[in-house]
């Protein structure tokens, strides 16, 4: 935690407590395209640890007291229970059990760096079940006053490969260290001495990939509001201890680190990074931002799209209200309503002879010009060669009908009209002349890992099955299941 003020982030036992989030609700922004951005409700939050799943609820706790759940991964609330309090934590499910891990430490302030890392079991996360109980915090990681590494900022691994269990610790006031867990029981591996993997950094987190270790952390300082400048950055090792070396060569035990996210759109301060993933293709990355301008400054959970690009973590975009080409990633074709292409007038002399008059703008065909023409009721949707043309114009803006993790549910209708694409029965997409609200008209827009996008309804009648947006043929939309490894399943969206 490097820092350049006198506020303060971590707490000791003895501490004098201090809340780092409100309790009561910030007026929400009336921008819909702001609510395309940030989560809604109660997003406060510092430090957030990795988000869990729980019994069909999300669930982040944070540095201070508790920490926020959600239903559907977009509104959030309070009401998420952590005893301990201290500072920094983070969560993993092994097993059927929820392994929690937290520090108890002054953080290097005040020339302290006198700390312990906890940790703790509990069979859910939900203080409602009668299964809520954490066990007895135990003890896995210390320093002292005058260690070169403070025990906070957990991040924990269980590695796929091998099922080990792996902490990382540490701040900008010494190293960033790795000890090994055992994960049947949570403690410290017997004799296990820590190995130090990186150094200007904090807020650490470990994650496996495609043969590859990275080690997630958050450079910069923290804990200033809108001055904060954290960062997360990265190394990558192919072994857990390291050395773990950025795209250029420098290892991160002498301050090397990728960039994955800065401050970015009013947001200042991205820190504390924790990946989800939700099937093949489809991963979000979860952190805060120190101050998010557009919510008083106030410290706020974040999730946006995680992508690869060449084997490195890369924070994808958000999606912001607007209007749209929606183009398959399988030809380029667009997606456009079924109605007669009506030709432009030409006023102009044929191309082998040189210009006579002066030349003139051509104005893109208008929808006044084409509407009166449409069918007034349902209309199908295909796919065609993009022309700018009315009819394949999408305007895509927030539903106001919950969302999913890290998006709203989107309403998507041909700019300028009432036209809402709606999923079918018979897994058809169709155009319809008014929007009901109906679970086919709600979709869901998330980029994928290799900066496409999945496009999918919220429900299709008569099925439970989750069926997304594809190109059944160049000129075909239909719904069936989502596949990442064909390119049927992937578009591409194109502000106008």
């Amino acid at each position: 935690m490097k820092q350049n003020n006198i506020f303060f982030r971590y707490f000791s036992p003895v501490a004098v407590q201090q809340k780092l989030y409100a309790a009561a609700l910030v007026a929400l922004l009336s921008s819909s395209a702001y609510e395309a951005e940030a989560q809604v409700g109660e997003p406060f939050i510092h430090d957030p640890s990795t988000i869990a799943l729980c019994d069909g609820k999300y669930y982040t706790f944070g540095t201070g007291e508790g920490g926020i759940w959600s239903e559907d991964g977009w509104t959030w609330q309070g009401g998420a229970v952590r005893p301990g309090r201290g500072a920094a934590p983070d969560v993993l499910k092994i097993g059927d059990r929820y392994l929690v891990a937290y520090s108890a430490t002054g953080g290097g302030l005040g020339g302290s760096h006198r700390g312990d890392v906890l940790t703790m079991w509990n069979k859910t996360l939900d203080p409602k079940s009668p299964d809520f109980k954490y066990t007895e915090p135990v003890v896995v990681a210390s320093s002292l006053d005058d260690e070169d590494c403070d025990a906070i900022d957990a991040g924990l691994l269980l590695d796929p490969t091998t099922g080990r269990l792996w902490l990382s610790y540490g701040t900008y006031f010494g190293f960033i260290r790795l000890v090994e867990l055992d994960p049947k029981t949570g403690k410290r591996m017997e004799g296990n001495e820590p190995v130090n993997i990186a150094i200007d950094c904090e807020a650490t987190d470990l994650i496996y990939r495609n043969g590859w270790y990275y080690l997630l952390g958050t450079h910069g300082t923290c804990c200033d509001g809108p001055n904060s400048t954290y960062n997360i950055v990265v190394g990558r090792s192919r072994k857990i201890t390291g050395p773990y070396v950025d795209n250029v060569g420098r290892e991160m035990l002498q301050g090397g680190g990728k960039m994955v996210i800065a401050a970015n759109n009013l947001k200042t301060g991205p820190g504390h990074f924790g990946r989800y993933i939700e099937e093949e293709g489809v991963e979000k990355m979860s952190f805060h931002y120190e101050s998010d301008f557009r919510q008083g400054g106030r410290s706020v959970l974040a999730i946006r799209p995680l992508l690869w690009k060449n084997d490195w973590p890369v924070a994808g975009d958000e999606f912001h209200t607007g209007t749209y080409e929606i183009e398959s990633e399988r030809r380029g074709y667009a997606l456009e309503i079924a109605v007669d292409f009506v030709r432009m007038q030409r006023d102009i002399e044929p191309f082998w002879i040189k210009p006579t008059k002066p030349l003139k703008n051509i104005e893109p065909q208008t929808l006044k010009e084409v509407e009166a023409e449409w069918p007034k009721g349902e209309v199908k949707v295909r796919m065609n060669d993009y022309m700018f043309r009315p009819h394949q114009k999408w305007s895509i803006m927030p539903a106001g009908k919950g969302g999913y993790l890290g998006g709203p549910y989107y309403k998507i209708c041909i700019e300028g009209t009432t036209r809402y694409l709606t999923a079918t029965a018979q897994h058809d997409v169709i155009a319809k002349p008014e929007f009901t609200g109906e679970d086919a008209q709600l979709w869901r827009i998330e980029q994928l890992t290799d900066g496409t996008y999945r496009i999918m309804p919220k429900a299709v009648p008569g099925t439970e099955k989750k069926l997304a947006l594809v190109s059944l043929g160049d000129c075909t939309p239909g719904l069936a299941p989502f596949d990442f490894n064909s390119d049927n399943s992937k578009w591409n969206f194109r502000q106008q």
